[in-house]
């Protein structure tokens, strides 16, 4: 008899060696982050204050004038090169193109991608583009998590944890948050939880924000302090925030690819559209300087509620602007941050608005922009999760937590009513990629096979001739004909062989009707037993190329309780079908219940 070949994710020596990579990879993500981060910080105190500084500024109080309209230009101008003589990988903000590697190129990234994604986005954050720098440093740590994955020969599914590991390294190094990093990669990259990603992800994870907290900072990103959250009284405010965070994350994904769309139409060289997105953005930041860069300090004022009611509009639509018209010529930067502050701003405004309106309702305008931060963002990539995490990590106010769920959830169901696809997947769909929106556990590794075998099972004595089975097979008899393969007996009814429908033709051909059925069979079987996963009887009948197997008892592997062929695995995912109404149930019970009726019999036998 033989046994299951072991697989590669039960092999812990593999495990031990994926974390190691891991934290490899970690460690160099965070110390990637750590040059970008100042690297943007030295281009924009030379573009804006004309000095050397590797100290993190705002572009607020530039004294430029109007050369900060040519400024973004200039940026612009550069990545089109970049891209052109570089890598054209380096377009976009980053998620769909590491997505784009683990759905079609077999999660590899070129190693490349790893110097260009980095340096173009630090060129255009540095000259005033609307960008954080998580986007790139997400897909540069795919990048890195890819390029280790390759050169050390491990399987695609390996390298897929690998890139995801890098990517959840760069969101966690870029805010320090760790959790969120990781929920990130499973929502947006894996689409499983499993205990051989798990692992990886969270040492990954874990030691970026590690190095983020020894180099740059170890704090909360946004210290809020104390914000009045009143969640049970606004709970009201609470729900119709959401749905109006959940039509500004749809707004935001129509509008983006419509306006990449008109600017397709256009047929400008690829390499050339960026600075044109640009010379809009220069305007708008000349006009409202808040709008350039990254702003996380503009999102900190948000949150402490330091803009008007006027002010906070002009910034919402300035800033979506600017971003909108970046994103849609297709250059290099981060989707984060200019959505926070597009969620921060939502958030404020109507927590301002309500409170001019609604006598005594006293809403904080900072608690509903923090809430609102997280769900426009996760409802526009649907990782809804990790960014009801997200805010709590990056303020440590632990009580935002049911508002930041409420919210985020009404958000994101809004979101996923009217409009199929995320700002991630979008972009895919639309050159015809198949991209899975959700992740189960494998149906066949929560079913046993005693669930879905065939315990009807026709057995023939192993002294049975070749021809006196062929001549059952050729006049209909139903025990024959139930399987294509019958199992072989011996004087004791215990279990001796197998033989196909195909193997008694090629024994019938070669003049072999006298051998009896044992000779003509296969008596070193493959088994697969009663109280396992199939997923595991599936993996044996795949790894031995048979698609049949006898299912017997751990006890007695010589007694026969059942059997399974391809329609017994089909089965499985019938009744999946049917109990998530996509079938009918009477569907599968019809095509079934035969099975039942009958298999009393050789259980009691």
């Amino acid at each position: 008899m033989s046994r299951a070949p072991q697989l590669a994710e039960e092999n812990g020596s593999r495990l031990l060696f994926i974390s190691t990579l891991a934290a490899l990879i970690g460690v160099g993500t965070g110390l990637i982050m750590f040059v970008l981060y100042h690297l943007i910080a030295l281009i924009t105190n030379i573009v804006f204050y004309h000095v050397v500084s590797f100290h993190f500024v705002s572009e607020v109080n530039t004294q430029i004038g109007y050369l900060a309209i040519l400024m973004p230009v200039i940026g612009g101008l550069l990545v089109g090169l970049m891209s052109k003589y570089g890598t054209e990988q380096i377009q976009g903000h980053g998620l769909p193109e590491a997505l784009e590697a683990v759905v079609t190129n077999k999660s590899r990234i070129p190693g490349k991608v790893a110097i260009w994604k980095p340096l173009s986005a630090a060129i255009v954050i540095g000259t005033g583009g609307p960008f954080g720098a998580e986007g790139p440093i997400i897909q540069t740590g795919g990048a890195v998590g890819s390029f280790v994955g390759q050169i050390l020969k491990t399987t695609e599914s390996e390298r897929r944890i690998l890139l995801a590991c890098g990517s959840a390294a760069g969101l966690a190094a870029t805010f320090g948050t760790p959790i969120s990093g990781v929920i990130m990669a499973i929502e947006i990259l894996l689409f499983e939880f499993r205990t051989r990603s798990f692992i990886p992800l969270v040492i990954a994870s874990s030691l970026a924000t590690a190095v983020r907290f020894q180099t740059m900072q170890s704090g909360a990103m946004f210290p809020i302090g104390s914000l009045d959250f009143r969640f049970s009284s606004a709970l009201p405010y609470y729900v119709a925030l959401g749905v109006l965070c959940g039509l500004a994350a749809v707004s935001f994904i129509k509008t983006l690819y419509w306006t990449e769309d008109q600017f397709e139409k256009l047929h400008i060289s690829p390499y050339i559209l960026p600075s044109i997105g640009a010379l809009g953005v220069g305007v708008l930041g000349f006009l409202v300087p808040r709008i350039f860069g990254p702003g996380y300090d503009t999102i900190g004022a948000i949150l402490a509620n330091q803009f008007t009611l006027s002010f906070l509009l002009v910034l919402l639509v300035t800033k979506f602007a600017a971003l909108i018209l970046s994103l849609g010529t297709r250059t290099s930067g981060g989707l984060l941050a200019p959505v926070f502050m597009i969620g921060a701003a939502i958030g404020g405004l109507f927590a301002l608005v309500v409170n001019r309106i609604v006598p005594g309702a006293d809403l904080s305008p900072g608690a509903f922009a923090l809430v609102g931060m997280g769900a426009v963002f996760g409802a526009s990539v649907r990782s809804t999760f990790a960014f009801i995490i997200f805010p709590l990590e990056m303020t440590r106010n632990f009580d935002s937590v049911l508002p930041l769920m409420l919210v985020g959830v009404v958000a994101s169901g809004v979101a996923y009513v009217l409009y199929k696809n995320s700002v991630v997947t979008e972009k895919l769909v639309r050159r015809g990629l198949l991209i899975p929106q959700d992740y189960e556990a494998d149906i066949f590794k929560r079913v046993p096979v005693s669930d879905v075998m065939d315990t009807d099972v026709a057995t023939l004595r192993q002294e049975m001739k070749v021809s006196e089975l062929s001549e059952k097979i050729a006049h209909g008899d139903s025990d024959v004909n139930r399987h294509k393969g019958v199992l072989i007996v011996d004087g004791d009814g215990r279990l001796v062989g197998i033989i196909t429908h195909e193997d008694v033709r090629r024994a019938m051909r070669s003049g072999a009707g006298d051998k009896s059925i044992l000779e003509a069979g296969a008596k070193d079987l493959v088994l697969a037993f009663q109280s396992e996963p199939l997923y595991d009887a599936v993996v044996r009948m795949l790894h031995h190329d048979i698609g049949r197997l006898p299912v017997v008892n751990r006890d007695d592997v010589r007694k026969v309780v059942g059997y399974l062929g391809r329609a017994q695995v089909i089965s499985a995912r019938l009744k999946k079908l049917a109990e998530e109404g996509i079938l009918p149930p009477e569907v599968v019970e019809k095509k079934f219940s035969a099975k039942k009726e009958t298999g009393r019999k050789l259980q009691t036998s």
